[in-house]
């Protein structure tokens, strides 16, 4: 069965609550608001589009040579472009190549998924002044380092999150940037020469590909089919392919087909993983610059795709700014005292946000779980929406994800995952259905879209009812204690999913106590939406009493903390310190004494916090690896024994500000995790870090529950007022 890690790989009891009509009560048009205008508060004067570039966050990061110059530094440090529909571009600051992930043009051909690498890059020679200067840098299966176009970058820096270098060539200066337009399959990259005493010659050698994103190439005698156009080419990879095309207007262009070979990934080394790949140099282009002018090459799956690279990078300026604006609208008290880097995450955040189109909402939309493997994950959309949407004052999207998400309800369950390569959505989540109700919760209470709230709440009734008559993998409600088990032997199903062939590193099977809490969250939240409704909701508050009331079978009185699963077949409970009780204590409904709850915040503060997360397993503990390296096996190994993983500190900042109530101090806990905006995952934040210090990043370089929890838990603590 699918997970994370492999990513890398009949009638209810009469006593609950019975599915909810369809009429609609009186009640709900004191509630209801037409679709779209959803937001919190009547808006303020907009903001005029002169200003939006002043208001915009632009260059809060940027590099000199002390990084630039050199290939270790500058290689660790990688960018991130998007498009919204699924598509990327990505890559080092040294501009090398190190990962299968990297390429200008990583198309979603059947959005949001279906990625595949197109182009990889640019090999770029710049003639000037009798001299010639080499701005790409690749290493290759040889050791060898050539050419070593690191060395001519004299800065880097993100404009948003546009990646920007300069190059300095003598006396000229010469920037690119590289983008892609929103909702296409089109990467634009645009040099400027900004200085010089006379004109330069740019020439540059297209390279590509055509391979699932997860895989890598080996040539042998595969021959693509190249065709000239007027500004460029066209290029198809083999019979059933999807065509691309290769631009740039303003220069000559000679087709070719010469296959690079041996190109040597670094990082897909270090992962255990295939770390050679070729390439084929399919274009040589040529031009003239000087100064103030520009020239954009474009790669596209588009056959009538713009070539103006400035037009686009002007709808981008502008698409950021508004952005920003949705966010400083929304948080008019919380922007003047932000830390510099949260402007920064509101537009890291729009980079999950992708389409999905259903026959029923043709603007439906998804989230992107990471960048560069992952897809849109049940789970990880339900964790990250309210961060990602509701905190930077895009209610109207969180609208679209959960009808599109409703849709795909099956047997009480949201869907896992969506394979990327198509086909049906995979059924093995426990609690991405409970935390499908956490974010209706939150998008009502920003809102008060009764209307949505009628249109989802047949859905969330059918997950009630599905849940207590049980459902897919011995998920069902205990009518002894009213709290959910859920496992079968081979499956994982909690949020720790690694599997490594046969073995499942966290099986969880029992009681899992971030998923009673989440099952006791859910059914308060429908009490309270049958109240709202005016349907019937005696069964829901029945059952959350007695869910309520049994959680404190979880309470380890011997270790002053939860057990993290009880009722483990063959174990019983296990006392194991891991960081899912946190949820028992965060969410809205502590079944949990306040003593309890402090104790387990001082728990898992002594024990798991680190600078940038919390650590999955606690030092000490058995199986404990502080580690995370080697081949897959290895790495799934530690994925959740251990490891770091960012998400977690939302929960645990607002459990820790339940407890103490001391808002500073909460934010304190952010501020490392913030700044790592400038390491990884450049503008972003990453998935994983490992657990011992100094806590080296791993996993994605930008993962939208990290980001959507960090904002979600700022926004909360920025409108918390302490007593």
């Amino acid at each position: 069965m699918p997970n994370r890690a492999e990513k890398l790989r009949n009638k209810p009891d009469s006593r609950e609550p019975q599915p909810a009509s369809q009429e609609q009560p009186a009640v709900v048009a004191t509630l209801a608001k037409p679709p779209g205008k959803t937001t919190r508060a009547p808006r303020k004067r907009p903001v005029p589009a002169a200003e939006r570039a002043v208001l915009a966050p632009t260059a809060r990061i940027k590099f000199g040579r002390e990084v630039c110059g050199n290939l270790e530094a500058g290689e660790a440090r990688e960018w991130l472009v998007t498009n919204g529909i699924g598509g990327f571009a990505s890559g080092t600051v040294a501009d090398c190549v190190t990962r299968r992930y990297h390429g200008l043009l990583v198309a979603a051909l059947h959005p949001p998924v279906g990625r595949t690498q197109l182009v990889t890059g640019l090999d770029e020679v710049v003639r000037y002044a009798g001299t010639e200067g080499l701005l790409a840098t690749h290493q290759w299966a040889s050791g060898a380092v050539d050419p070593k176009g690191f060395l001519n970058i004299e800065s880097f820096r993100l404009d948003g999150m546009t990646p920007v270098w300069t190059y300095a060539l003598a006396d000229a200066l010469l920037e690119k940037r590289v983008s892609m337009r929103h909702g296409e399959n089109t990467t634009y990259v645009e040099y400027t020469l900004l200085r010089s005493s006379s004109a330069v010659e740019l020439e540059f050698k297209a390279l590509v590909n055509y391979r699932d994103f997860n895989g890598s190439t080996h040539a042998g005698d595969w021959r693509m089919k190249i065709d000239p156009l007027e500004d460029g080419v066209q290029v198809v990879a083999f019979d059933g392919a999807t065509t691309f095309y290769l631009n740039c207007a303003g220069a000559t262009c000679e087709p070719r087909h010469e296959w690079y070979r041996n190109f040597y990934l670094p990082v897909e080394k270090e992962r255990g993983l295939d770390d050679r790949e070729d390439y084929l140099f399919a274009a040589l282009f040529r031009t003239k610059l000087k100064v103030g002018s520009s020239v954009t090459f474009v790669a596209t799956t588009e056959a009538d795709a713009g070539l103006d690279g400035a037009r686009v990078r002007a709808e981008n300026a502008d698409r950021d700014a508004k952005l920003f604006e949705s966010w400083r609208v929304d948080n008019q008290k919380g922007v003047a005292e932000s830390p510099n880097w949260l402007p920064q995450l509101v537009l890291a955040a729009d980079q999950f946000i992708v389409k999905r189109s259903l026959p029923q909402h043709p603007d439906g939309r998804s989230i992107i779980a990471g960048y560069h493997c992952f897809g849109d994950w049940g789970r990880d959309t339900m964790i990250a929406l309210p961060g990602l949407t509701l905190a930077t004052g895009r209610a109207d999207v969180a609208r679209q994800i959960l009808l599109a998400f409703a849709e795909y309800v099956d047997g009480g369950m949201l869907p896992n995952n969506f394979p990327d390569g198509g086909g049906s959505p995979v059924y093995n989540s426990v609690d991405a259905a409970l935390w499908f109700f956490e974010a209706v919760r939150q998008y009502f209470a920003a809102t008060k879209d009764g209307r949505t709230l009628l249109q989802l709440f047949p859905a969330l009734g059918e997950m009630i009812d599905a849940h207590v008559k049980g459902t897919r993998y011995n998920i069902h409600v205990d009518p002894a204690d009213g709290l959910l088990y859920a496992g079968e032997p081979g499956i994982q199903l909690t949020w720790m999913d690694a599997k490594v062939g046969d073995w499942v590193v966290t099986p969880r099977t029992g009681k899992a106590v971030e998923v009673n809490a989440l099952w006791i969250n859910a059914l308060e939240t429908m009490a309270e939406f049958a109240r709202l409704l005016a349907r019937p909701g005696g069964g829901y508050e029945k059952l959350s009493a007695k869910a309520q009331k049994n959680f404190q079978k979880f309470w380890n009185e011997d270790r002053g903390c939860c057990f993290d699963v009880i009722d483990a077949p063959g174990v019983g409970n296990d006392a194991a310190l891991r960081p899912n009780q946190l949820l028992g204590v965060s969410l809205p409904v502590s079944p949990l004494t306040e003593e309890q709850q402090k104790s387990v915040v001082d728990c898992c503060a002594q024990h798991l916090l680190t600078s940038y997360g919390l650590r999955s397993l606690a030092p000490g503990e058995p199986g404990y690896q502080g580690d995370y390296a080697g081949g897959p096996k290895d790495r799934d190994a530690a994925y959740h024994q251990g490891t770091v993983w960012g998400w977690l500190l939302g929960p645990f900042v607002l459990a820790h500000l339940r407890v103490y109530g001391d808002r500073s101090e909460a934010m304190r806990f952010l501020e490392p995790l913030g700044i790592s905006v400038h390491m990884y995952g450049l503008g972003t934040l990453g998935e994983i870090f490992e657990g011992d210090p100094p806590f080296t990043p791993h996993g994605c370089i930008a993962q939208a529950w990290t980001v959507g929890e960090v904002l979600r838990a700022m926004r909360e603590l920025q409108n918390y007022r302490e007593s």
